[in-house]
């Protein structure tokens, strides 16, 4: 999805600055972790109602740019 960014944000006043779906007080990580847990994408809308798909696989975009910026330093 290339335009995750409309469905994610940061806001300071929700869930301690962590990545949230915009309207929602979900995290990134929240919806990571629930299809990690084996939850398919419609087990977590009907979970959570104020999720749509879009929004679900914004997070994985998300996930997967934030992976791509991301480096470690070996010491």
């Amino acid at each position: 999805m290339e335009n995750w960014q409309n469905y994610t944000t940061i806001n300071s006043e929700i869930r301690s600055e962590k990545p949230s779906i915009k309207g929602t007080r979900t995290t990134v990580s929240d919806v990571l972790s629930y299809l990690v847990s084996g939850m398919s994408v419609v087990e977590i809308i009907k979970s959570f109602p104020e999720l749509n798909t879009s929004q679900i696989l914004a997070a994985l975009s998300f996930g997967a740019h934030r992976d791509s910026i991301t480096k470690i330093s070996v010491a």
